[in-house]
């Protein structure tokens, strides 16, 4: 009987790595820093454009002068992996946050035994969002260098696009775990 009052070990990896990957891709998606433009001609050596899903900074970086909601004139955010960006990653968090409540719900919720069944269909969910994220951000890392940058300059990945993928990795693991809750499931039916 003591046995049955644990938490399995699933659900707990779940419920630890979600959140975590909400957390990495709330920042992702917040964040202005998908792609650095670097060693832009007719600009100051140390000037550095970062482009987000949602703005466009520029930092000169031997006085860290930022100035964010700079202009997009190469037509940047007209372009179709910044604009599925933009609707899935916002779209992928509010799915994590269902997720997480759900599993909230299934893996305790103040009961003495864990519910598998919801805890599984939270899995499920929660896997969903970690794809959701996943989609745009390797979209987008195709298409890096195809996306509009002033001729001669420097691209490189951000940190945003960094922590997006790896929220949805996070995501789509802790999804995984918690739909091992299924195996209970079928093994009490």
């Amino acid at each position: 009987h003591l046995r049955s009052m644990r938490t399995p070990a699933e659900m707990i990896v779940g419920l630890v790595l979600c959140p975590c990957g909400l957390l990495l891709t709330l920042t992702g998606t917040l964040a202005p820093n998908w792609r650095q433009v670097s060693l832009v001609p007719d600009q100051p050596m140390d000037v550095v454009w970062e482009q987000g899903i949602w703005d466009i900074c520029r930092e000169r970086q031997s006085t860290h002068d930022r100035l964010c909601g700079q202009a997009d004139e190469l037509g940047y955010f007209e372009q179709v992996p910044v604009r599925v960006a933009q609707g899935l990653m916002p779209s992928s968090l509010v799915v994590t946050l269902v997720g997480l409540v759900v599993a909230a719900l299934g893996v305790r919720c103040w009961r003495p035994e864990p519910r598998h069944l919801v805890a599984g269909v939270a899995g499920l969910v929660l896997l969903l969002s970690g794809l959701m994220s996943l989609v745009p951000s390797s979209w987008y890392t195709q298409e890096l260098w195809a996306l509009p940058a002033p001729p001669g300059s420097t691209l490189t990945v951000g940190y945003s696009l960094v922590l997006s993928y790896l929220g949805s990795c996070l995501e789509i693991l802790g999804g995984l775990a918690l739909a091992l809750s299924f195996h209970h499931c079928c093994k009490e039916h």
